[in-house]
């Protein structure tokens, strides 16, 4: 993994600056130098620093650092990882104005493996849920005991008993031609927006949905910006049409356009 700060090559002093544990990221899969939902992306790039630094995140020099990181690794495939932080911050002054950097960080390509997975459900919420900040400690500590009790990933349900989101993703559910999203306070993912975009010609609802009710669907996805994937089962519910329910959707974002990172008109 390469990582770039500001548009060069990271130094110590500059990852030195995100030891505070106080910013905000968006993950992307690059393909041919573009992104499905780059525009995505870049609203959450641009919301999360006004809610967490008060300043405006210029896009279009976000834009040419991914770039600049890409063309320095010789890459058109890859994942990328862009971090708004702040060498400046202090969180002994947290309300003080800052300039916030950019960490922009080059991995090898994610291909979701096509396997279904099971999950189980745990009571839990995220801090500031609608923000994808770099608190990932309590998702990750959640993913690990799952498995560690012999299943796959996490599902979060608030204290009410309502379906929220994944460890790092986002759920649907199917029963017959009918989708429904929970509408728990959650991060709304990129993909789940490009699905529910395609799924347009469908009935869709985005509602509450209870832990109780989840034995009346018959299927159930799982999405974020590394692909979609099948549930068989949450806790003792299975699912049977969760591999029908996935292929549908792959083949919506098989149509979804790619955006080319390096044209800046038409993102805002």
């Amino acid at each position: 993994m390469s990582v770039y700060c500001n548009g060069h090559r990271a130094s110590a002093d500059d990852l030195a600056g995100g030891l505070t544990n106080y910013g905000h990221f968006t993950s992307l899969q690059v393909r041919g130098g573009a992104v499905q939902g780059l525009d995505l992306h870049l609203q959450r790039l641009q919301q999360g620093t006004e809610a967490l630094f008060g300043s405006v995140l210029d896009l279009g020099q976000v834009r040419s650092w991914m770039q600049h990181a890409l063309q320095s690794d010789d890459l058109r495939d890859a994942s990328l990882r862009v971090t708004v932080f702040s060498r400046q911050f202090d969180f002994r002054q947290p309300l003080e104005a800052v300039a916030v950097d950019v960490l922009v960080a080059v991995g090898t390509p994610v291909h979701m493996p096509a396997d279904a997975r099971r999950v189980r459900t745990v009571m839990y919420q995220r801090e500031l849920p609608h923000l994808k900040h770099v608190g990932t400690f309590p998702l990750f500590e959640q993913r690990r005991r799952a498995m560690r009790d012999g299943f796959d990933d996490a599902l979060f349900v608030t204290p009410d008993g309502e379906v929220g989101e994944g460890t790092t993703w986002n759920i649907a559910f199917q029963r017959g031609q009918q989708i429904v999203w929970p509408q728990a306070p959650a991060l709304r993912g990129t993909h789940e927006r490009l699905l529910q975009a395609g799924f347009a010609g469908d009935v869709q609802q985005v509602r509450e949905v209870a832990l109780a009710e989840l034995d009346g669907f018959d299927g159930a996805i799982a999405c974020n910006a590394a692909g979609v994937w099948p549930i068989s089962a949450i806790d003792a519910v299975t699912f049977a049409a969760s591999e029908a329910f996935c292929q549908r959707a792959r083949g919506i974002l098989e149509t979804a356009p790619w955006q080319p990172i390096g044209a800046i008109g038409g993102v805002g």
